[in-house]
């Protein structure tokens, strides 16, 4: 018998991805975690009935939550990862070689270790690199306690529903303003903003009061369905997200030019021109 599994983020809107095979499918301490094989999207991870990961795409939003700030900062040593417990974004940061340490903050280790084993491609050895530093808790406890200081903060979170609700409050932000380093860059996962303005309304506002810069760029990752996904933008260093094409360039080849499949330096550039119906949720 066909097995559909459904994405219930959205109240209106209801999208279904087959399962050809189940190879997860349980309760863990924290939310509800299903992993399936998909003929068009790959081998599938979902949380609490939303998609978080899909082999066939997953390096659209790793590669673009990652290498956008950290090419933007250029001299970051110190990278926080909020959530990010399949190891993506972790590998990404790991790609640029002035990352001296990497903290992945995740609260539930089911995650980091179902993707340990069933998704290894997608970490691709980061959980084993020696500058990585793998702590299960809170993130909001974490950063409300951490004294360490970081040049980059990425949340890598769910959708605020279950256990990513509180990374998307004021307090949160606040405190991940404490824990950056001066001239540090903050970026948070902002879902849809075609189905989810709300969602990145909020945390602009937010953003607006505690940063000098206040902003959002965008990536389209074709299993997060209903148009680009939206990355929040926060720094006190307006001239972050003004650097010229060739400063990129730059910036790229002293870090190898490793290979990527969705960022370059002149996508750096574009993600930031936002359409007026985004532009507006990010500065009203």
């Amino acid at each position: 018998m066909e097995r559909w599994v459904e994405e219930t983020l959205h109240g209106g809107f209801r999208v279904r991805l087959k399962a050809d095979r189940v190879l997860f499918d349980s309760e863990t301490e924290h939310q509800q975690l299903i992993i399936f094989e998909n003929s068009d999207f790959g081998r599938v991870m979902m949380l609490d009935g939303v998609v978080q990961l899909s082999t066939r795409d997953e390096f659209v939003y790793h590669e673009m939550m990652a290498h956008v700030p950290l090419f933007a900062h250029g001299k970051a040593k110190r990278v926080l990862i909020v959530g990010g417990g399949d190891g993506g974004v972790l590998r990404e940061v790991l790609k640029h070689p002035e990352v001296k340490s990497a903290t992945l903050c995740e609260i539930d280790r089911s995650v980091i270790d179902l993707a340990r084993e069933h998704f290894p491609d997608v970490s691709a050895g980061a959980f084993d690199d020696k500058r990585t530093r793998v702590v299960i808790a809170d993130g909001t406890k974490f950063v409300h306690e951490t004294d360490d200081r970081f040049d980059v903060i990425l949340v890598d979170s769910t959708d605020p529903i279950g256990p990513g609700a509180v990374l998307f409050t004021k307090e949160f932000y606040t405190d991940c303003r404490r824990a950056l380093a001066p001239g540090g860059v903050l970026v948070t996962q902002n879902g849809l903003p075609f189905l989810q303005a709300s969602e990145l309304k909020q945390s602009a506002s937010y953003f607006r009061d505690l940063f000098d810069d206040a902003f959002a760029y965008l990536a389209t990752t074709p299993s997060y369905f209903g148009g680009s996904m939206s990355y929040g933008w926060a720094t006190d260093d307006k001239d972050l997200r003004h650097h010229k094409l060739k400063k990129i360039e730059r910036r790229y080849k002293k870090a190898g030019r490793f290979p990527t499949r969705y960022w370059r330096p002149d996508m750096q550039l574009a993600a930031f021109a936002l359409p007026t119906y985004i532009r507006e949720l990010v500065e009203t």
